[in-house]
This record gives C-alpha cells, sequence and structure tokens, in this order.
C-alpha cells in the first residue's frame, strides 16, 4: 500500500449520510469543507477524522488511564492513512462553574497572580495567595464566589403558624413529623402550639439566629450526643451552602436573593489581597479591565523583576486581542461566554502552542462575528496554518471560504440527498464551478429599495443595560429590522433591554438548548409522536402504548436503547448493536402490525421530508410542513435532539411559531451555520412571517440578511467598553453613507459591481 505522505487520505467513509467518500486532504494548509446543511461536512470532517484521530490516540494509553478518557466508537470508515493528532477546537463553553473565568481558562492569572506577588506593593504573600480559589485569597464572606445568597426568611417560615401545623417550614424534612423538624419540636425550647409572630424577641432569636449549642435539660427525646442550631444558620451550613443545595436548588431558589457580596464588592479578594498594587491598581481591577487596555498596563510595568513574566503574560493577551475578544475581561466567568467567544478563546489558547504538525479541526469559527471581527479571525487561523499544522474549517461564511488553500464542497442536498463530494479544489475554481456553492458565491445582491414602511415604533429610551451608554431609538414595528454591530457592541443588550421595557409580549428564540435529552427527538419535540402511534394503534386494534420503545414495545434485550453496552472493566466499553432488534429499538412482535405498508420503527426513521409525503391529510401535516420550511427536512423523527447543533435547534423552535400572526418575535443570529442557499430560504420565511403581520426583529452578521432588512439598527462602533452607542438606525439604503458606521464599508463591498 502506499500513499503520498503530504495527504491525509479517507478511504470509502459511510459515517451518518456518507457515500462511501474517499479523499486526500493535503496537510500544512487551511482545507475548508461547505456544503448545505445536513450535508455532511460535520460527518466527514468532526464525525470520521476527528474521531478517529482521538480513538486511536486514547488507545496508546494505559488501559487505567482510558477509563478516564471520553469514549470515540469507531467511526464507519474502511481506513484513514498518514492521520495526524487531531485536536477539535469547537463551541462547546468549558463545564459550567462558578469559580472559572476567562483569566484562569486562559492560563493568564496564574501569571498576573504571579506578577503581583513579585513587584505588588505592599508584600502580602506569594503568588497562591492571590487565587480566590485560595484560603489565603478568598474574600471570607462569600467564599471567593464574588456574590451572596441571602435566605428572605418569609419565604421559608410561615409566621401566621405554628410548629405544630402542617407545612410551616416549606423546605424538606421540616414538616411536622420530619426529621429536621424534630430538632426544633424536640428540643423542649418552644411552645409547639405558639404561633411563630407571637414568640417573644429573646425565642424568635433562638429559634431563627442561635448557634450550635449543647442543651442544658432536654427533654428524654432529644438525641444525646446532638446539639440545637437555629434555622437560618442550619440552612446555610447544611444546606444553601452545599451540594443539596444544587440538588434542591428549584425548592431553595425562589427562597434566596442573589446579589454581589458587600465586603469585596464582588472581587471575590480579601482586603488585604486588594491592598496589594502595581501603578495604582490591585489584581481585581486589572482582571476588570477589558484585555485591549491590559496590554498598555502590563507594558507599563518597568520593575526589573517583571521582565519574564511581562513576555509571556503579552503573549497571551495579544493572542486574544489580535482574534478580536478585547472586549472581554478576565474576571468574565466563562459561562457568560457565547459559543463563538468560546472557540476563540480556544483557538487564542493553541496560537502559542509549541505544537506542530497537528490538525486543527474548527466548526464554523465566523458564528456570531461582524465582518470587521472576521478579518482577525483569519489573521489568527493563517497563524495557526503557518506554525506548521493543518486546519480543517466547516464553514458557510464567505470570506472564510475565500480564504482556504482548498476547499471541499459537499452536497447536492441533505440528509439522504447528500453525502457526496462535488467539488475539490481552489476558491477560484469552486466560484467558476456550477454546484450550488459556487453559483452563491457568484451571486451578490443589491440592497432593498423598496423597504415595508412601519405601522408604529416602540419607543426605547435611556437604556443603560450591560455597556448601552444611554442609548434611546424607535423600533419599528410591523417590518423586518437587523440589529447589526461587531461582537460585543450591545446589540443582545439592547434586546434584553427592550423585552424588559417592552408593552408587548415578546417571543424570544435564541440558540440555547431546549430542555433536550437522549430520549427527546424533533417528533416528541412538536408533540407528533403519539398521534402517529395512534394511527397505528387504531389500524391495528392494539395498545398505542405497544409503539413505543420507552414503554411496552420496547425490545426485551437492550431496553429500547438500540444498542448494547458491555462494560469490560478497566477496556473501554464496548457498544453494539442490538441483535435482537438490529437497533430499531422495538420488540419483534411490533414490527408486525403495519399502516399503509410501514412498521412504526420505519415510520419513526422517515426524514421530515418523507414524512410530510407520507402522512398527507394528517392533523399534525402542519407540524412536518413547518419543519420543512425552516430548512429541517433532512433530519429523522427518531433523531437525538442532543446530535442537533444550536442553529438546528433554534430553527425547531421557529418551526414550533410559525402559525403565529400579530406577534414581536425576537431572533438570535438564525443564519448561524447555514449555507447560502438556506439563508436565502430562510429569509423567503422571515418575509412571509412579516407579511402574515409580525413584526421581525434579528440579531445578525450577515450582510445578506442586512439586505433585505426593511430597517437597520446598528451599535458600536468596539466591543464592550467601546461599545453600547448608536451609530445608526433607518432604512437599508440611507446606511451606505451613513459615517459613523462600522458595517457600511462592508456592505459596498458586497454589492454587485
Amino acid at each position: 500500500m502506499s500513499f503520498h505522505s503530504d495527504y491525509i487520505e479517507v478511504v470509502r467513509a459511510t459515517e451518518n449520510n456518507l457515500k462511501e467518500v474517499s479523499l486526500k486532504i493535503p496537510k500544512g494548509v487551511i482545507t475548508v469543507f461547505t456544503g448545505v446543511s445536513g450535508s455532511g461536512k460535520s460527518s466527514l470532517c468532526l464525525d470520521t477524522i476527528a474521531a478517529e484521530s482521538r480513538r486511536e490516540l486514547n488507545e496508546t494509553f494505559p488501559s487505567f488511564v482510558q477509563q478516564y478518557l471520553p469514549k470515540y466508537g469507531r467511526p464507519k470508515v474502511e481506513r484513514i492513512n498518514n492521520m495526524p493528532v487531531t485536536i477539535v477546537i469547537d463551541q462547546k463553553k468549558p463545564a459550567p462553574n462558578s469559580r472559572s473565568t476567562v483569566g484562569t481558562y486562559t492560563d493568564i492569572q496564574p501569571l498576573l497572580r504571579l506578577l503581583f506577588s513579585r513587584v505588588g506593593k505592599p508584600f502580602v504573600g506569594y503568588s497562591d495567595s492571590f487565587s480566590f480559589n485560595h484560603p489565603a485569597g478568598s474574600c471570607p464572606r462569600c467564599a471567593g464566589l464574588g456574590e451572596i445568597r441571602e435566605l428572605d426568611i418569609h419565604k421559608l417560615v410561615d409566621f401566621d403558624k405554628s410548629l405544630n401545623d402542617e407545612d410551616t417550614i416549606h423546605y424538606i424534612a421540616f414538616g411536622k413529623g420530619g426529621w429536621r423538624w424534630i430538632r426544633y419540636a424536640h428540643s423542649g425550647l418552644f411552645d409547639l402550639d405558639k404561633k411563630i409572630k407571637d414568640y417573644s424577641p429573646e425565642e424568635l432569636d433562638l429559634f431563627l439566629n442561635s448557634p450550635q449549642i449543647k442543651l442544658k435539660n432536654p427533654p428524654s427525646n432529644w438525641p444525646k450526643t446532638a446539639k440545637y442550631e437555629g434555622l437560618i444558620p442550619r440552612m446555610y451550613r447544611s444546606i444553601i451552602n452545599s451540594e443539596e443545595g444544587l440538588l434542591h436548588a428549584a425548592v431553595l431558589n425562589p427562597m434566596l436573593t442573589m446579589g454581589t457580596c458587600p465586603d469585596c464588592k464582588g472581587t471575590r479578594l480579601n482586603e488585604k489581597i486588594r491592598s496589594c498594587r502595581i501603578d495604582g491598581k490591585n489584581i481585581a481591577e486589572v482582571g476588570d479591565m477589558p484585555i485591549s487596555e491590559l496590554s498598555n498596563f502590563i507594558n507599563a510595568i518597568d520593575d526589573p523583576l517583571a521582565v519574564d513574566i511581562k513576555r509571556e503574560l503579552l503573549r497571551r493577551v495579544q493572542a486574544l486581542n489580535d482574534i478580536g475578544l478585547g472586549y472581554i475581561s478576565l474576571s468574565r466567568g466563562t459561562g457568560t461566554l457565547s459559543g463563538g467567544e468560546a472557540q476563540r478563546i480556544k483557538i487564542a489558547k493553541y496560537i502559542n502552542s509549541a505544537l506542530t504538525d497537528m490538525v486543527y479541526v474548527l466548526d464554523e469559527p465566523s458564528v456570531g462575528l461582524h465582518p470587521q471581527d472576521i478579518t482577525r479571525l483569519k489573521n489568527s487561523l493563517r497563524h495557526l496554518r503557518d506554525h506548521g499544522n493543518t486546519v480543517l474549517i466547516v464553514e458557510h461564511h464567505r470570506e472564510i471560504i475565500a480564504m482556504a488553500d482548498h476547499v471541499v464542497d459537499m452536497a447536492p442536498m441533505a440528509g439522504s440527498h447528500g453525502g457526496e463530494i462535488m467539488f475539490e479544489g481552489s476558491y477560484d475554481a469552486l466560484i467558476q464551478s456550477d454546484t450550488i456553492t459556487g453559483r452563491m458565491l457568484r451571486y451578490k445582491s443589491a440592497m432593498k429599495v423598496n423597504p415595508r414602511q412601519p405601522n408604529g415604533w416602540f419607543p426605547v429610551r435611556h437604556a443603560d443595560l450591560h455597556n448601552l451608554k444611554d442609548l434611546s431609538v424607535d423600533i419599528p414595528q410591523g417590518v423586518m429590522t437587523v440589529v447589526a454591530g461587531v461582537a460585543g457592541s450591545g446589540k443582545s443588550s439592547l434586546m434584553e433591554f427592550f423585552q424588559n421595557h417592552c408593552d408587548r409580549e415578546t417571543i424570544f428564540i435564541g440558540q440555547k438548548n431546549i430542555g433536550i435529552n437522549l430520549r427527546s427527538t424533533p417528533a416528541t419535540y412538536l408533540d407528533i409522536s403519539d398521534p402517529i402511534r395512534k394511527l397505528f394503534a387504531q389500524a391495528n386494534k392494539v395498545n398505542m402504548q405497544l409503539f413505543s420503545f420507552n414503554s411496552k414495545g420496547a425490545c426485551p434485550a437492550c431496553g429500547g436503547k438500540g444498542v448494547i453496552v458491555s462494560d469490560m472493566a478497566f477496556m473501554e466499553s464496548i457498544e453494539t448493536v442490538c441483535e435482537l432488534c438490529n437497533g430499531s429499538r422495538y420488540a419483534e412482535e411490533v414490527l408486525q402490525y403495519k399502516y399503509k405498508g410501514k412498521n412504526i420503527a420505519e415510520v419513526m426513521d422517515f426524514s421530515v421530508e418523507e414524512a410530510v409525503e407520507f402522512f398527507e391529510g394528517q392533523p399534525f401535516h402542519p407540524q412536518l410542513k413547518a419543519l420543512q420550511k425552516v430548512g429541517l427536512g433532512y433530519l429523522h423523527l427518531n433523531q437525538t435532539m442532543t446530535t442537533l447543533s444550536g442553529g438546528e435547534l433554534q430553527r425547531i423552535k421557529l418551526a414550533d411559531q410559525l402559525h403565529r400572526k400579530g406577534e414581536v418575535f425576537i431572533i438570535d443570529e438564525p443564519t448561524d451555520g447555514l449555507h447560502l442557499d438556506d439563508v436565502h430560504r430562510l429569509l423567503k420565511l422571515f418575509h412571509e412571517m412579516t407579511d402574515a403581520g409580525n413584526t421581525l426583529i434579528l440579531i445578525e452578521h450577515s450582510l445578506d440578511v442586512m439586505k433585505e432588512a426593511d430597517y437597520i439598527i446598528e451599535l458600536g462602533p468596539g466591543g464592550g467598553d467601546k461599545g453600547g452607542e448608536l451609530l445608526f438606525a433607518g432604512f437599508p439604503a440611507d446606511i451606505l453613507s451613513a459615517p459613523n458606521s462600522v458595517t457600511a464599508p462592508y456592505l459596498r463591498e458586497s454589492l454587485p459591481k
């Protein structure tokens, strides 16, 4: 067997919808995979190439180590030759953690702590002392979290009741006879029939605030070694500040008020650590600076002890600046980052890596980026390549496709109609080709000249949420408005302020998940599973539960999972398709029952497109048509929702709302993850929604969408502290000559010549 060592060679990949795909990917260059949504880009790039690399890498570790590593199944591919180690830079946020910040995640914070321990005055301790996760540095009141949770005692206790009444203390096991209730009722300290509001001040203080005390003469039914503790300290110690509080958050949170810690003012650090300063600033104040200003602060330090640390700090900070994240601060919690911001932080982290000859796989890095930010992203991606790496990008954005050294175009359509390579070659050759992508890249639309006229206005006055600077603007009713601006300019903040102050109810459609789990599917989300089961039950005159793999219809061997998981102790668990049901999840006798010649497993495996045809005339047919309208005809009815992207989940939510008329919709970046052809289909749908009497407000970066808008509102000029101002509000044609617009030059460039 021979292969060219300058290529990664994929031989006969059949993962998901791939149709025996074979190709050679050049090493040391940027290859962009493009094609309509659902055409197989991610199946090839992520589920085949990246998955196989990570699986083989994991197998090099001892079996003891492997048990702690993520499990990757063997992708359906004959072989992959000349495969380097692959790193996936996706949009998954770091695991939510109240103690994780941008500074800790990027490893900049430890260097900053070292800097303050060396040159900060006065000396207050070594580098660990400057950590809010260390006892020497954390604020004692909030334990380094920066916020406190105050218990509202009137939400916990009904003061109009006695301890002998039912449900006096509204928390688990505090009800009459409960094991926590006993510690108050059997203490001998209180009249159990006396209302709490009638307690004397001394009794109330003992009931609510007493620290742990040993009772002097307790009743005989009081446990010998037990100590009495007031209700409030007990709630904080054993519930609010413990794992139990997280477990029962739904019950507990309505009784708590969140607020900034008054002792440390949200800095998380104690007073001693905050007293140490460099050039008049303590470490908390430096952490709150936008990263773009942090470089200047570090550069200004002239202490000889700081030379080495400065160099390392500036290298890391500059990488974040270069990729367009200058507006965020090191103190920002990682849980508040968008998917795109999280991905760009990961890119910045790898730019400083000494590793070379790696494969970096990126999943739509342009998401959430204004055209101005795209330029910075392109520079960072080139930096990764020029360090001797291979960069594979799944992408739809015109600019990112144009920067590729090599393009692989998947098509011709989505789902079972995709999975083929239609084009391989240079960008110049792609735009001359007759593929859907080539045609769409050649097409340049003009600005809308006859926009719809508003039938009213929503006034927004003195908006000051987050970085908004006393902003006032009128939002038109009955038309399609685009809110534009660079990343971090205040677009989402303006919409949040508008929702909070609008006298009309608004429908927000974002990309956050929708309460999905492994058993949720498009069919269950749109409530069409039961009607389908009912059709089978009526046609065969049997119980409807027979047609549920979560109920009586489940395969007895795999319990309705479709796979058998074999636990191999220290070896990787082996997942095999259930031999009894062949992965259908249903018991054999259930599959004997047919509806229109198909069994339940065959019907549930239909794509939406196939189901639209099969269920013509059924009452739930409009729900299926709605999914098709939002461009999700390729999804299968039984597809697990956890496999869907944020954009696909968003479009499922949108499909669920299409029947509405006369509503106000706020839709957050709806073109994320969409091919140019899909963008135009979605725009057609938005025009239909607007013509039906709805008001659409789109938070968007796509120039194609802006050109189709009736009205544009632009915020900026920068992100974070440099944003939050109104740059333009008006009809699309007028933005081209707006002197302050950051977007206008990119719009002019995108117009037909």
